[in-house]
């Protein structure tokens, strides 16, 4: 069984990888995680899926 760990994309990232890490972990492409981000941003005004994209810059590591 492999130990498979959600790290920051050092390869596809736009702002701080951590779109790209999802997708890498979930074997999707990263386009469609930036999407539903962004679709998600509408209804909190920016604010909450901002923030919340930044608290997730800060806890997931960034591959080394």
């Amino acid at each position: 069984m492999e130990n498979k760990k959600l790290y920051r994309s050092t390869t596809d990232r736009k702002i701080a990888g951590v779109c790209g890490g999802i997708g890498e972990y979930f074997n999707i492409d990263p386009t469609i995680i930036r999407l539903v981000w962004a679709i998600l941003l509408v209804p909190t005004a920016l604010v909450g899926g901002t923030l919340a994209y930044f608290v997730a810059a800060l806890i997931i590591p960034e591959r080394v």
